[in-house]
């Protein structure tokens, strides 16, 4: 194989393995999410996903394909959306540059999809796993929004919904 031929083949293999995020929701990089949250105050929700995941492709397809959820997260917050495989280059709050890979790691984002949600500084509220109902979304909503996890945990705050 000619040399030119196979470097096409590598970028287009490699542009083909990166996952997607919902379609039609303004999901940016974390570097851009963390930026803009400090900038407008608004809580970060980071959604972690990877290429071949059932489950993220299910919960964009039944999940954010919501219209109602859309605007409610869109407005709300700034989202930022990272293949947990990827090598791409990320800059921590501390200044610290890593993948978006080792990001995973150390939010221990073994299983995808996984959703994190993190101050405008980008400190952890917190994170949970799976495929999740749009109400699931309402409820998580209110808590970080609500302030609520500053006072009680998720499964406290769920524990006592009406």
């Amino acid at each position: 194989m000619k040399p030119y031929l196979l470097a096409i083949a590598l970028l287009f293999s490699a542009v083909t393995a990166w996952a997607d995020p919902p379609p039609g929701y303004p999901f940016v990089d974390y570097n851009a999410g963390l930026k803009a949250a400090r900038a407008s105050g608004k809580p970060i929700f980071l959604y972690f996903g990877r290429y071949g995941c059932a489950w993220c492709d299910h919960t964009n397809k039944q999940t954010f394909s919501d219209a109602s959820l859309k605007k409610l997260y869109s407005s709300h917050y700034e989202l930022v959306y990272v293949d947990s495989e990827s090598g791409r280059r990320v800059t921590l709050p501390s200044g610290e540059r890593i993948t978006e890979a080792e990001l995973g790691v150390r939010l221990n984002a073994f299983a995808t999809p996984l959703f994190v949600y993190l101050t405008p500084a980008g400190e952890k509220i917190v994170q949970i796993p799976g495929f999740k109902t749009v109400q699931d979304f309402r409820d998580f909503d209110r808590y970080v929004r609500g302030g609520h996890y500053k006072q009680q945990t998720l499964l406290e705050f769920l524990g006592g919904k009406s």
